[in-house]
């Protein structure tokens, strides 16, 4: 029987209606694939610059965030740090719920039918909102009975509890940021998304400080200051965001008037389908990097710091293919949108090579000046030692987590989802970590063993998600998921 998935591809023509315009990067008939294939890449990295750059001042945030803590004491720089851990997990579920919007957007856009695009963002809002309250629940409440579970000194877990019940607050602004950035990204405007970024960065370091450390007659709220500075930035990046999509003039041919005050439940469903499968998958490699961090943990100071060095500057570089991965998602969901089957093909290659020569890059900087990059951390002698042994690891690392990001990112543009979760669930725990446990702590090789076990994993997820782009991408799926013309 023919294999069915929610990308059902039910059109085997190369070509289907819909293609009204030539999209960014569009090709011309005789023009040399070399040509083809560079008009593609910059047409992927025009779109990925302006995501990159979003995507490295969350990261900005989080060191702004460490130094305010860090200059009120180890106590409060501790709770900052746990309490972050904890919300990274809602911040990640919130932003792959909405990982859902873009591939939609495009695809109606490249159909022809962007003025259905609010009627998409009207049910992704009100989906937005509700997981937006959920999170807010469960981190605020749910978050101090896992802080208590941890065992943690009581002055701290004090601290945690504070700065998880302020934070939590940002909770439903931040999902319907990410639904409005969806739109927006969607469409194929993606600098609002760096902008806004800048714009909060530029916001929390002066609010920090003001809520964290007293001033102009406000208490010092520490820890709970911190968490509050964000939730309020969140708030305000959200009500902008939400401004600028609504009025400014760069969003042409969408009908809000038409669809105002419309709620489609079949659409909602089929975002929510799409979206947590999305969720999912990300959970999975954020559980598996949790998982050997923890398992690390055990063997000391200086290789947890060694590990949390080589995983900082590996993070830092991630965001180059994250950023490209949601770009091609993009580019791909537009060619599904104007029925191009070479062109969806063709984008999420374009996206998967791109991000893999963005990670060779960092893998040469990682084999070649590990000593220079782990000393912006640190200076001490054991630390150093283990974190240049793990950089060679993470060099390695670097081109499977490329590969493995831009697969999906090109997977998520064909609305393929259920598949890329188990796909990862498998590598990722059924793997990676049952491997670098069984080198790392049953073993010898200690926490070089555990990152051993995340390339095999990052390795296997590699595979198997190109394996699934590569035959799915041989087909055009059905645009099941855009709503009926008139709706």
């Amino acid at each position: 029987m023919r294999e069915r998935t929610e990308a059902d591809a039910t059109h085997a023509a190369p070509r289907l209606p819909g293609a009204h315009r030539p999209a960014y990067g569009a090709t011309v008939p005789g023009m040399p694939r070399l040509a083809i294939a560079a008009r593609e890449m910059r047409a992927t990295i025009r779109l990925a610059g302006p995501l990159i750059g979003g995507q490295l001042c969350l990261i900005a945030a989080n060191v702004v965030d460490l130094v305010l803590a860090g200059h009120l004491g180890a106590r409060v720089l501790g709770a900052v740090a746990v309490g972050a851990s904890i919300w990274s997990f809602a911040l990640i579920a919130l932003s792959g719920l909405m990982m859902a919007v873009p591939p939609t957007i495009a695809e109606l856009d490249g159909a022809g039918r962007r003025h259905e695009a609010p009627l998409v963002f009207r049910q992704a809002f009100v989906l937005a909102v509700a997981a937006g309250l959920l999170a807010w629940l469960a981190v605020g409440w749910g978050g101090p009975l896992l802080v208590a579970a941890l065992g943690l000194a009581p002055e701290l877990a004090r601290n945690v509890d504070a700065f998880l019940h302020a934070i939590s607050f940002g909770a439903p602004p931040l999902a319907v940021f990410f639904a409005a950035r969806g739109l927006s990204e969607g469409l194929g405007v993606t600098w609002p998304t760096m902008a806004f970024a800048l714009a909060g960065l530029a916001l929390l370091a002066p609010l920090g400080y003001v809520l964290m450390y007293g001033a102009f007659g406000l208490p010092a709220l520490g820890a709970r200051g911190s968490g509050l500075a964000n939730a309020l930035v969140v708030w305000a990046m959200a009500a902008g965001y939400l401004a600028f999509v609504r009025f400014a003039p760069f969003y042409p041919g969408l009908s809000w008037r038409r669809t105002r005050r419309r709620f489609h439940p079949a659409l909602m469903m089929m975002l929510l389908r799409l979206g947590l499968p999305m969720a999912g998958s990300v959970l999975m490699e954020v559980s598996m990097f949790s998982a050997a961090g923890l398992m690390i943990g055990g063997l000391g100071d200086a290789a947890v710091a060694s590990h949390q060095v080589a995983l900082n500057l590996a993070s830092v570089s991630f965001m180059v293919p994250l950023g490209i991965a949601l770009a091609t998602t993009v580019r791909v969901g537009n060619a599904v949108g104007r029925g191009d089957a070479a062109a969806m093909r063709r984008a999420g290659l374009a996206g998967i090579g791109l991000a893999v020569l963005a990670q060779c890059g960092s893998a040469l900087l990682m084999l070649g000046i590990p000593h220079l990059l782990a000393a912006i951390y640190t200076n001490d002698p054991a630390v150093l030692a283990g974190a240049v042994a793990l950089l060679h690891l993470a060099a390695i690392f670097q081109i499977f987590d490329g590969m493995q990001v831009s697969a999906n990112g090109a997977l998520r543009g064909l609305k393929d989802t259920r598949a890329p979760l188990m796909a990862t669930a498998v590598a990722y725990w059924g793997i990676g970590i049952p491997l670098g446990w069984w080198l790392g702590l049953h073993g010898t090789l200690g926490a070089r063993g555990v990152w051993m076990g995340l390339i095999a994993g990052l390795a296997a997820a590699a595979a198997l998600l190109l394996l699934r782009f590569d035959l799915l991408s041989r087909r055009l799926p059905a645009r099941y998921a855009a709503p009926a013309p008139g709706l």
